[in-house]
């Protein structure tokens, strides 16, 4: 194994096959998994979070799953840093790391390093949620366009989690976010990856999985989980980012009696396309060399892509999937 970190990303959207292709290649060789999803972080939620079996964290180390409360949020800069640090501890042990998951930010801070922006101040966000409640987001999002133009207009009116993050980094600053990333970024890594992002090429393909993989959620007791995380941390609420991933946001406002229980099922597919949506819009901006997720022959498709990459062989063109997706 080369003298210089190197890793395997497997990227791609939510319901692509990136878990079950992960444990494929853990079969075939020594790794061990580092979790690049945002939904895993956190404690005591498994179902709603798509989170591997103990069986299948069984196959092989993982990492970077079960490690904060829903209480507490988890950043890119902190992912960065302790992706890095794994990277080079699994391989310090003889193991080649395998990053697996489809949180893009993360995959971007990886690749590209990271902004020089402030760290998150919990007055301010308080403040900025209150804002958002008595204003709602799309008021919000016309206050960063007075402040920060040039990333209001990249922001959906209602994508609250940005809007909510670039007024804070504008407010802290005092000065446009899109400025401080212009200004030039964190050294990325010196790193070796295999950059792989699993790329639908039918979306039909994906929207069913989609909609089969939430059925599922909901047969193994998704709605009794979120119960669960709301009596067993009363100081849970919408507004941290814990209740943003997909799925769980829906699940609470259903048992707030906000809509039945077949409008909330279609909300919760309806988010999750979007998620993959969001995902695939993610990967056509980094350099990585998309595969396509339908190919029978992917598990030796990939094995073999990460043969090449260890013998510091260029890989196959057969690998690159070059349609729409």
């Amino acid at each position: 194994m080369s003298d210089t970190p190197q890793a395997i990303l497997l990227m791609g959207p939510t319901a692509s096959g990136k878990t079950g292709l992960a444990l494929e290649l853990a079969h075939r060789f020594p790794v061990e998994i580092i979790s690049v999803d945002s939904a895993l972080v956190y404690r005591d939620m498994d179902i709603g979070s798509a989170k591997p079996s103990s069986e299948e964290m069984a196959a092989c180390p993982h990492h970077l799953i079960d490690i904060i409360s829903p209480l507490q949020s988890y950043s890119a800069a902190q992912f960065h840093a302790d992706a890095n640090r794994l990277i080079v501890d699994i391989q310090s042990r003889g193991k080649l790391p395998l990053l697996v998951g489809g949180t893009m930010l993360y995959y971007k801070a990886l690749l590209e390093g990271l902004s020089d922006l402030p760290q998150a101040d919990a007055a301010l966000r308080a403040e900025l949620d209150a804002d958002a409640a008595r204003l709602g987001w799309p008021a919000m999002h016309a206050r960063l366009a007075e402040l920060d133009p040039a990333t209001a207009v990249r922001l959906n009116p209602n994508d609250s989690q940005r809007i909510h993050r670039a007024l804070e980094v504008c407010l802290l600053s005092g000065k446009p976010m899109s400025a401080l990333i212009a200004q030039g970024k964190e050294a990325a890594a010196d790193f070796r990856f295999l950059p792989l992002a699993l790329a639908p090429r039918e979306r039909g393909w994906l929207h069913s999985r989609i909609a089969e993989r939430f059925r599922i959620m909901l047969e193994q007791g998704f709605l009794d989980e979120v119960s669960r995380l709301r009596a067993n941390y009363p100081e849970l609420t919408l507004n941290l980012p814990s209740m943003r991933c997909v799925g769980y946001r829906q699940a609470w406002e259903h048992q707030d009696g906000q809509y039945g229980f077949d409008e909330f099922v279609e909300r919760g597919v309806a988010a999750t396309r979007q998620l993959a949506k969001r995902q695939l819009t993610w990967t056509r901006s980094l350099d990585v060399i998309p595969v396509d997720a339908q190919r029978d022959d992917l598990p030796g498709l990939l094995s073999s892509a990460v043969e090449d990459f260890l013998a510091e062989r260029p890989p196959a063109d057969s690998l690159r999937y070059n349609g729409d997706f």
